[in-house]
């Protein structure tokens, strides 16, 4: 694609991939070509806490955070709406300005009723068998992929992870009507998702995948910018980047298309170090 630096005034150039069902079982890639006016476009960075208690999921929210910091700022800088969303954590924030921003936006009703299922301090969507198959990874013992004894499960968070930058105009939530405020008064089209745990946060949340796909937006999944809570231990017995892209498939067949950091850059997508594939 043309370089950011050239097209910095111009619209974001997206290949957005997707799968679609050629015969019942069997999907195949798809890849189109999209042009998403920035000034249209948010993008919402999901539970990138400052700790987790996974030590490897904390291990790489660390990794990605620089890079995804660089991310955001490229993506702002081209006039692309910023949306912080550490759940759970929001009243660390609380006299910020980008969490008043969230507040004041003035309420607009939303087209189909927000989720109200309680689950981790928010609302939650869950898996829709009318609209999904099951996951293709089994995380019924909550995903630590530390090798050898895993990880207790408690609240190890407190804010979003300082390496990712607060800037002015951003906003701060984790609400879902919030989140619809602060889109319907912008005229934002097109949402953008990344950040963790895909097979549970970026989908369930209330300002994530399966609820922005409900309220009717244009939906993509910065692919290459987020993680899951697998354990390769668990089914289907993948390592743990291969149960990643397990679930990035699942998005593409059953939510909405995916694309990585390239088409922002100009440069390779952000790949794990322990990725060794």
């Amino acid at each position: 694609m043309t370089s950011p630096a050239s097209a910095a005034d111009g619209p974001l150039r997206l290949h957005l991939r997707s799968r679609q069902e050629s015969k019942p079982g069997v999907f195949v890639s798809v890849e189109k070509s999209a042009e998403w006016d920035p000034k249209q476009t948010a993008l919402i960075l999901c539970d990138m806490w400052d700790d987790h208690w996974c030590k490897s999921a904390a291990r790489r929210v660390v990794e990605l955070a620089g890079p995804l910091n660089q991310i955001v700022k490229q993506a702002r800088d081209r006039g692309v709406f910023i949306i912080h969303a550490p759940s759970s954590v929001t009243g660390f924030y609380k006299d910020t300005p980008q969490r008043r921003l969230a507040q004041a936006a003035p309420f607009a009703k939303t087209p189909v009723p927000l989720a109200t299922a309680d689950r981790w301090g928010t609302a939650w969507c869950w898996t829709d068998p009318k609209h999904e198959r099951v996951l293709p990874i089994d995380d019924s013992d909550m995903g630590c992929s530390c090798t050898g004894t895993k990880c207790t499960i408690r609240e190890a968070w407190t804010r979003q992870i300082a390496a990712i930058d607060l800037t002015p105009g951003d906003a701060l939530t984790d609400n879902g009507q919030e989140t619809w405020n602060l889109l319907a008064e912008r005229g934002i089209k097109n949402v953008v998702l990344c950040g963790v745990h895909l097979n549970m946060c970026v989908l369930g949340r209330p300002f994530a995948i399966r609820q922005q796909v409900y309220l009717g937006k244009n939906v993509a999944l910065l692919r290459d910018f987020t993680d899951t809570m697998y354990n390769p231990e668990r089914p289907p017995g993948v390592d743990h980047f291969t149960g990643t892209d397990l679930v990035v498939e699942h998005v593409e067949k059953f939510w909405c298309p995916t694309f990585t950091s390239a088409d922002l850059t100009g440069r390779p997508p952000f790949r794990f170090k322990e990725d060794h594939r």
